[in-house]
């Protein structure tokens, strides 16, 4: 029987479609969960694989918003909950799934897909390339020292769910127009997941203050422990966020002296945190670096106009793009945006590529090294790495 891929058309299919991937977590998840789910992810923006009458395959889309380079958002199908039962592997369900969603996103105008990869082998062939780096750092608390003396302007207070929600989204909107990578969140994202406490601990919630204005927060929690005599904790930090340098420093500056805490330890972080250098000793972090963020070009035109680049230069692309063709072509890239035209090619390189240096934390010339990418012009890789190149690392908080 032929594998049949459609919307959920209700929250019993939205559940058994979720489950395809909740299955290899363990446990099952109550309609309370899904109806909580479902307002973060529209039904319709679920897709199920149907054997017969058995789902046996679900892929979900958040509908973010999500910044490039310069600040802009630009609409994202933020795919998530991709899952294929065991009893249908090597059936070409997954392939499926992903045309029906990126078809849809492509014609609701979103620009771009992102997702955070389980797997690395798995989401290349569908256009997705590695467009970010994040890691984890363990911080000794005996090794906590700034490097500089910081002086604090404001002030810290621990607030509760309910005012961290009118305090804290300004601060995450100025991260957006900041970095790239990061997506906006609607009041319900903030209520049902940023602020929620989930399965390991309650949430502490703490914001920084400057003239009656909320100018930085973090959100942390305790993993509470002693041995022989002495605190053992753990300061867990989920976010910690500042509008500007200062601000930044100074909720690093409380998270790092909380009391009864033997090490801090804090994951997503960009390879440019500032932590590496506010800290006197940031090689104690042990930082460990992977991939962050992937992120999958729907329409090439619009997704890389949408962004800022560095000087007037331009770059002519000679894309390919088996599995979403409209996008296959050549494209003159520069400071004015991109547009298609019949100019000759300086360099070719698939739509993965392309989505893997669009954020500015990849260049040409390391694609090029990794045999990803193809220079036809001598000079024409080191003048798109200039031209792509922000001044940031891109940055996603959050696993969506």
């Amino acid at each position: 029987m032929s594998i049949v891929v459609r919307q959920a058309a209700d929250l019993g299919e939205f559940g058994r479609a979720f489950m395809q991937i909740g299955q290899y977590f363990g446990g099952d998840r109550d309609n309370e969960f899904m109806e909580r789910f479902a307002r973060l992810l529209p039904i319709e923006r679920m897709h199920a694989a149907f054997d017969g009458t058995t789902i046996v395959g679900g892929a979900g889309a958040f509908p973010f918003r999500m910044s490039m380079p310069g600040g802009a958002l630009v609409g994202c199908a933020g795919t998530t909950v991709v899952g294929v039962s065991p009893t249908h592997r090597r059936r070409g369900v997954l392939r499926s799934m992903m045309r029906a969603q990126l078809d849809d996103a492509h014609e609701r105008g979103e620009s771009i897909a992102a997702l955070w990869a389980s797997e690395e082998t798995i989401y290349g062939r569908f256009g997705f390339g590695r467009a970010s780096f994040a890691g984890t750092a363990s911080i000794p608390s005996e090794r906590a020292a700034l490097a500089a003396p910081l002086e604090p302007r404001g002030s810290m207070r621990l607030v509760d769910a309910e005012e961290a929600l009118e305090l804290f989204p300004p601060v995450w909107d100025a991260l957006a127009r900041e970095r790239p990578g990061v997506f906006a969140r609607s009041c319900d994202w903030w209520e049902l997941r940023a602020l929620r406490d989930g399965d390991v601990g309650t949430k502490r919630f703490a914001a920084l203050e400057l003239d009656g204005r909320c100018v930085g927060y973090a959100i942390y929690r305790n993993d509470f422990a002693m041995g022989e005599g002495m605190a053992e904790s753990k300061l867990v930090v989920i976010e910690a966020v500042g509008d500007d340098t200062q601000a930044t420093a100074e909720v690093w500056r409380y998270l790092l002296g909380v009391d009864w805490v033997a090490n801090v330890t804090v994951a997503l972080i960009p390879p440019d945190h500032p932590l590496f250098f506010l800290l006197a000793e940031p090689r104690r972090m042990r930082y460990r670096m992977g991939d962050g963020i992937w992120v999958r070009l729907l329409d090439v035109g619009a997704a890389l106009s949408a962004r800022t680049y560095a000087g007037d230069s331009e770059v002519v692309f000679e894309v390919a793009d088996e599995f979403c063709p409209w996008n296959e072509g050549r494209w003159r890239v520069g400071a004015g945006g991109a547009e298609r035209t019949d100019a000759a090619a300086e360099i070719g390189l698939d739509v993965r590529e392309l989505g893997s240096a669009s954020l500015g934390a990849i260049g040409f010339t390391e694609l090029a090294q990794g045999g990803r990418v193809e220079e036809f012009v001598t000079g024409s890789l080191a003048r798109a790495d200039a031209l792509f190149r922000a001044p940031l690392q891109p940055w996603c908080p959050e696993i969506f």
